[in-house]
């Protein structure tokens, strides 16, 4: 049986020949570019631009491995273009904060529509049948992918199969929050995603990556490293070999292997360029167990509240900008101002918390961590 392969390739900084030159080698051991696209296809990039922000808080796919990627396909003939749908702002205006406007523009790629989509039947899915998907990727022949490496509350790592949330236009990714708030019943959705779309080609940026309180607030780490597969169950699995976290705890690969998606079984999986074991960062901060399930109910809800890792708000940093307010998928609301009233610092309402961490992905102010209480803390520590 043939063996998935993800591409390690070492890269210590974002200098664009530098970067352009890793990632053409990492494909190039995959196969080359012209074994994922064809001249004239039209191929859109994927990014995880979040909400868009100064790539020098590594929040977003980095501009310059952007750069390398659209390169690549542009010498192979193919029609770019590319987006991100955040749940804030547009897809334009996110892309410009990123820094990939101004790249795209340079290259003459255009921006995709990712703030507007239409439903789709995805009859082989595991959980989820019906999508809205962004018109640019149903419009597309193709999508690569270009995750970044950071940490994340709900589903512990945001990588290649993560990635393609972003292909949902804006607020409509809340209701799948609401929908399937146990983290195992989201993660196979998100794999459903990926089975329906099928992205050709994985490209994560992994020089700067995001460890503790990601996918926004946490803090810079140096992997320097950038991974390439077409395979993203494996990918995410090699990533996570790198940051010392036991595939188990993701509650994406089991329903990725199953579906087809792909193989998190290290024995299964080729790792062709640079050593694994010189990128293995066993210190990487990053929660080491696996989420806890919601069941639904009362009974849920009160050991959720003493049990499992909930949002928490240091009002020593919080900025009353009402962000999280805003973004708090559920009805009635799990988070509301204080005595109601505008200017005063919100506060969560756990019994309504559904732990999706929202609120902790967008607070721009980086106020919000998700903390386990203490008896969750005892029990399974």
């Amino acid at each position: 049986m043939l063996k998935s392969k993800v591409a390690l390739i070492r890269c210590s900084e974002y200098d664009n020949e530098l970067v352009y030159n890793a990632v053409k080698k990492g494909i190039d051991l995959l196969g080359g570019i012209a074994a994922f696209v064809k001249p004239g296809e039209k191929i859109v990039l994927k990014p995880n631009v979040l909400m868009g922000m100064d790539p020098v808080k590594n929040v977003t796919t980095h501009p310059s491995v952007f750069r390398a990627v659209g390169r690549l396909l542009q010498d192979a003939g193919a029609a770019v273009s590319y987006g991100d749908s955040s749940s804030i702002g547009t897809c334009e205006s996110n892309m410009r904060r990123s820094g990939l406007k101004q790249i795209g523009d340079e290259m003459g790629f255009s921006i995709a529509d990712f703030d507007h989509g239409r439903e789709v039947v995805h009859k082989n899915a595991l959980l989820n049948k019906k999508f809205v998907f962004a018109n640019g990727v149903l419009e597309a022949d193709g999508v690569i992918s270009l995750p970044k490496l950071k940490t994340h509350g709900l589903v512990r790592f945001t990588g290649a199969i993560k990635n393609q949330f972003g292909c949902i236009p804006g607020m409509l990714k809340g209701q799948f929050h609401v929908k399937m708030a146990d983290p195992y019943n989201f993660a196979t959705m998100l794999v459903d995603i990926n089975t329906f779309i099928k992205p050709r080609l994985f490209i994560m940026d992994g020089i700067m990556a995001m460890e503790g309180n990601g996918p926004r607030n946490g803090s810079s780490r140096a992997l320097n490293i950038l991974l390439c597969s077409s395979d993203p169950v494996a990918l995410d699995a090699i990533a996570c070999k790198i940051i010392n976290l036991n595939p188990e705890f993701v509650p994406t690969f089991r329903p990725g292997e199953k579906s087809g998606l792909g193989t998190y079984h290290y024995e299964s999986i080729e790792i062709p360029g640079d050593e694994i074991e010189s990128f293995i960062t066993l210190d990487f901060d990053v929660v080491r167990k696996p989420p806890v399930r919601d069941g639904g109910g009362p009974m849920t809800v009160f050991l959720k509240n003493r049990l499992t890792p909930r949002p928490v708000i240091d009002v020593s940093k919080c900025t009353a900008c009402g962000t999280c307010v805003n973004m708090c998928p559920v009805g009635p609301t799990a988070l509301d101002w204080m005595r109601h009233e505008a200017g005063k610092r919100p506060k969560h309402n756990y019994n309504n918390c559904i732990r999706c961490y929202c609120c902790q992905e967008v607070c721009p102010a980086g106020a919000i961590t998700v903390r386990t209480p203490l008896l969750g803390r005892l029990v399974f520590k």
